[in-house]
């Protein structure tokens, strides 16, 4: 059976075994070998173990004296938290470096925004080459239309797995897999599941509404039936609200030619327009980022006196500001975008205080665009 090519829309990234993985780090003596992160009390849990310890059953939440008594020869380490957030604070700034629009979900995961990436799957694999340079941490990726799928997707593989899935594609993949192996099934309603005789996503995802609606609610029993069959609709959710959008593509090979870049701009320049165009925005600040071979990025930016989609116009400004960064090294990375955005019929509120943002707001925001970072 052949499905048509998933839409690219959502990628969740979570880092694989993340608290062990730091402890590696420090004690590299231990790679190889079952390592598990749990307190010392008497009611102490499982922070996470190793791959080599979950071999022995050990797995998070499990109470430490039973993972001991599963695997005698682990070597137990106290959980250091302030050590973790500062890796996961790194492993996201390099997220966001990389996508707009994130949700961070823990120290280890997030769900990120793909559309308008350049060859979304070629930008994953490139961000989890990058986190593990930097941070010497190995992450797994899945790649579908929803949060849903996506999920699933990167718990297929581990570690470092990068499972792509249409929504179609993972109800094939998993049909035979439990219930409670979608988000939001856990072992109670995944046991009255079964008292139905329905053990698998295919089996819920098939049965009768009114049956799941009769046993569960109305609100609950559809969401089941949804889930099952891997329909989520829910919108990642950004910390801030989206106020611009762009494009940037990060070259297969680092670009020195003047006249390939200036292509290159013009190009996602064009696009970034049409998308606006389509989805009835435009905005006043034109801004370029450029991150050269050494990984030094910069972006440039300028407010023009009026909102515009226009490409011409936002293709001259953003060539005006790459000829005047010049780079003098050869350039990895390299994008565009238009932020303050409003929509096109709001052109009178673009010209009275009730339709514009804080002006406050608005100089410093345009002044992050134009610093180093």
């Amino acid at each position: 059976m052949s499905f048509a090519e998933p839409r690219l829309g959502v990628a969740h990234l979570d880092a694989d075994a993340f608290y062990v993985a730091i402890e590696l780090r420090r004690h590299p003596e231990l790679r190889g070998r079952p390592v598990v992160v749990a307190g010392c009390g008497p009611r102490a849990v499982v922070t996470t173990a190793s791959y080599e310890a979950r071999r022995y059953g050990v797995g998070s939440a499990m109470p430490a004296a039973r993972a001991r008594r599963l695997c005698p020869q682990a070597v137990f380490l106290a959980p250091d938290f302030p050590a973790y957030r500062e890796a996961s604070h790194q492993m996201m700034d390099i997220v966001r470096a990389h996508v707009e629009r994130v949700e961070v979900v823990g120290l280890d995961e997030a769900y990120l925004d793909l559309d308008g990436l350049f060859s979304p799957r070629a930008a994953m694999r490139r961000l989890v080459t990058e986190i593990k340079a930097a941070t010497q941490l190995t992450c797994s990726v899945g790649i579908g239309p929803n949060k849903l799928v996506a999920k699933v997707a990167s718990d297929a593989e581990k570690p470092a797995g990068f499972v792509v899935l249409s929504r179609e594609q993972a109800c094939a993949r998993f049909a035979s897999s439990p219930p409670g192996l979608v988000p939001g099934v856990g072992p109670k309603t995944a046991a009255r599941l079964a008292e139905l005789g329905l053990t698998t996503l295919a089996a819920v995802g098939s049965a009768p509404e009114h049956l799941l609606v009769e046993r569960f609610g109305p609100n609950l029993g559809r969401e089941l039936g949804r889930r099952a069959r891997f329909e989520h609709d829910a919108e990642i959710g950004a910390e801030h609200k989206v106020i611009s959008e762009s494009r940037e593509r990060t070259f297969d090979t680092d670009v020195r030619d003047p006249s390939e870049l200036r292509a290159a701009l013009a190009r996602m320049a064009a696009e970034l327009c049409a998308s606006l165009t389509a989805r009835g925005r435009r905005g006043r600040t034109i801004a370029i980022k450029i991150r050269l071979d050494d990984f030094t990025t910069v972006t440039r930016a300028r407010t023009m006196a009026e909102p515009t989609c226009d490409a011409e116009l936002v293709t001259a400004q953003a060539l005006r500001l790459l000829y005047d960064y010049s780079p003098t090294r050869p350039v990895r990375l390299l994008g565009v975008r238009v932020a303050g955005l409003t929509s096109l019929d709001a052109s009178a509120g673009d010209r009275h205080d009730g339709g514009r943002e804080p002006a406050a707001d608005r100089r410093g925001r345009e002044g992050q665009l134009a610093l180093p970072v």
